[in-house]
């Protein structure tokens, strides 16, 4: 049986798609907080399924690393729904946990890869709402061959430019922008080992993290929407485990909004309000 890695699995998202995944999958939880992690854990089990747990702070190269390596057997899947939200901390700390956080979890799948695998990063439709000139893909670049702490030093200072109560709203968009961006481009370095990387933009979903930003944004993008509600974890987690199989085998380099219609519902002056926090 395969071992499928869910970062952030104390999560909604992370657990929706461990009830899903750790029915055909031997599951492995990690997240920042050990109490949330037996939580979770204690839940699945409730449920019949089994799945341990590992704390892993996601900007830490070696926990990270630590992660991927512990797993017995072969890895056939990550799903890396952990991130943070703009309300969650400043700029810094949002870019470090969602920008540098994918990347080390990307570079540490790297000596793993085979066959079959793939790797699911979650990003946000805040990383479709800057136009494309706007986005600095120069420092993109910095995480193909700077060193991580480099890029992710640059890329947050790029989020401090403007008045001080746009930053963290700022770093979300580009660090979820990264996350598309990133996980595209490193296509073809999996797919020369037969594997795979994507992600997914969720919209406006029914967690924890997600009512955050109910009164930031979350809660006005509904009103975009084609379907006029919010998304559940369990609908995002359906989409997460799908790519993560072997089901989407020909699916890599792209991005899926899992939106309820948001995107398509925005013109271009509401696309510009929401990406910074209006």
């Amino acid at each position: 049986m395969d071992t499928v890695i869910i970062t952030g699995g104390a999560g909604g998202m992370g657990l929706a798609t461990a009830r899903i995944m750790g029915r055909e999958h031997h599951v492995v939880l990690s997240d920042v907080s050990q109490e949330r992690l037996d939580s979770a854990v204690e839940t699945l089990a409730a449920e019949g399924i089994t799945a341990d747990a590992v704390v892993c702070d996601i900007t830490d190269r070696a926990q990270v690393e630590g992660l991927v390596a512990g797993v017995s057997g072969r890895l056939g899947a990550v799903v890396h729904t952990a991130g943070v939200s703009p309300t969650m901390g400043s700029a810094n700390f949002i870019v470090r946990v969602n920008a540098l956080g994918t990347l080390n979890v990307a570079r540490s799948c790297l000596p793993y890869l085979s066959p079959g695998f793939a790797l699911v990063n979650v990003a946000s439709i805040a990383g479709h709402l800057l136009p494309k000139p706007m986005l600095p893909k120069k420092v993109f670049k910095l995480a193909l061959a700077g060193e991580p702490e480099e890029f992710s030093e640059a890329l947050a200072k790029k989020c401090a430019r403007g008045p001080a109560r746009m930053h963290s709203a700022s770093a979300y968009s580009f660090s979820k922008a990264f996350v598309i961006w990133y996980s595209a481009r490193m296509a073809a370095e999996f797919g020369a080992r037969g594997a795979r990387v994507l992600s997914i933009s969720p919209g406006s979903i029914d967690t924890d993290m997600g009512r955050l930003e109910e009164s930031s944004g979350a809660g006005q993008m509904v009103e975009y929407s084609a379907l006029k509600r919010f998304g559940t974890a369990a609908e995002v987690g359906e989409v997460l485990a799908f790519c993560a199989g072997p089901k989407a085998g020909y699916l890599t380099g792209v991005d899926i909004l899992v939106d309820g219609g948001n995107y398509a519902g925005m013109d271009f002056k509401a696309m510009m309000a929401l990406s910074r926090g209006r």
